[in-house]
C-alpha cells in the first residue's frame, strides 16, 4: 500500500496502547505521534489520555516496523517500557486528561535492535488557531481513528477509522471547560483517539484529491446512561470490561481540544529545554 494520502498517512498516526492494570486486568487503548517545530527543531511526541497510563502495573506501545521510510505492513515491534506511569508527562492539571512521550528515545530503543519505526505524524499546525475555530460551523462533520473495544487488523496492524459529526458548537467551551462533544459511536479502546474536522476535499494537480482536515483534539470519556434520566459522562476505560453491563453508552463523546495537546508539548520543551 503507498502511503500517499491525507486518509492513509491517519492509518499510521496512531499507535495502539496495551496495558496490564494495578488489578491484573488486561485493557487497550490509543495513542499518536504529533510533530511539533521550533525555533531550535522538530520534537515528536505519543500523546494519549492521563487515565490510560495511571494505575498501569505494565505497559507496551505496538508500532508498525518500516524499512528506509516505508512501511512493513503486518510487522509489528511491541516495546515494552518499565515503570510506564513513570515514563509520561501528565499535565499538570489534573482535570486535563493528557499525557505525553517523547518519541526520540523511544525510536532509539528500538533502532539499538536493529528495527525502524514507521509512523506518521500529526504536524501540530493542523491545530486550529482562534480565527480557525471562530470559523467552523456548529456542526461539523469528523473523522477519528484508534481501537474500539480492542478492534483493528492484527494481521496488517490498522486501526479502525471511524466518523461523526459535532454535537456541541466546537468553536465553544463545552460546560466552560476547552472541550467539545462528538456524536459518534466511542467505546472502550478509543480512549487516546486524534478527533479531525474534516472541512471537505480540493482537488490537486492529475485529478487527485486531498482532504482537508483540522486536528481538532483527543477523545477523552464516554456519556452513559446508569439509570432513566441520569446521564454522566466517564473516562472510557482501559479495560474492556470496566463497564457494568447495566450502563447504556449513548454515543456521545467528549474530545478534548487540539491547543491543549500544543499547550502541553510546549511545557515540556520549556522544562526540559531550558
Amino acid at each position: 500500500m503507498r502511503v500517499d494520502s491525507a486518509a492513509k498517512r491517519l492509518l499510521f498516526s496512531t499507535v495502539r496502547v496495551d496495558t496490564v492494570l494495578d488489578d491484573g486486568s488486561e485493557g487497550s487503548g490509543t495513542a499518536f505521534v504529533v510533530r511539533h517545530g521550533t525555533r531550535r527543531g522538530v520534537a515528536d511526541f505519543v500523546v494519549t489520555n492521563r487515565h490510560l497510563v495511571e494505575g498501569v502495573r505494565d505497559g507496551a506501545l505496538v508500532f508498525t516496523q518500516g524499512r528506509r521510510a516505508s512501511p512493513l505492513l503486518g510487522q509489528r515491534f511491541e516495546l515494552r517500557i518499565e515503570q510506564f506511569p513513570r515514563a509520561w508527562f501528565a499535565h499538570p492539571d489534573p482535570a486535563v486528561d493528557l499525557a505525553i512521550v517523547p518519541l526520540a528515545p523511544l525510536r532509539d530503543a528500538a533502532a539499538t535492535q536493529g528495527i525502524e519505526l514507521y509512523v506518521e505524524a500529526i504536524d501540530s499546525r493542523l491545530i486550529p488557531d482562534a480565527s480557525a475555530w471562530d470559523g467552523l460551523d456548529a456542526l461539523e462533520e469528523v473523522l477519528f481513528v484508534g481501537y474500539p473495544s480492542g478492534v483493528w487488523d492484527k494481521v496488517n496492524l490498522m486501526p479502525i477509522l471511524r466518523r461523526g459529526s459535532t454535537a456541541t458548537p466546537p468553536m465553544l467551551d463545552f460546560e466552560g471547560a476547552r472541550q467539545f462533544l462528538i456524536d459518534a459511536a466511542v467505546y472502550p479502546g478509543s480512549s487516546g483517539s486524534p478527533v479531525f474536522i474534516e472541512r471537505g476535499e480540493r482537488r490537486l494537480t492529475r485529478g487527485e484529491r486531498a482532504r482537508d482536515l483540522l486536528f481538532a483534539g483527543v477523545v477523552s470519556a464516554v456519556f452513559f446512561r446508569e439509570e432513566a434520566r441520569h446521564v454522566v459522562p466517564a473516562p472510557i476505560p482501559a479495560n474492556h470490561r470496566a463497564l457494568e453491563l447495566d450502563t447504556e453508552m449513548i454515543d456521545l463523546g467528549l474530545v478534548l481540544k487540539s491547543d491543549l495537546v500544543l499547550e502541553l508539548m510546549q511545557m515540556y520543551l520549556q522544562r526540559w529545554r531550558a
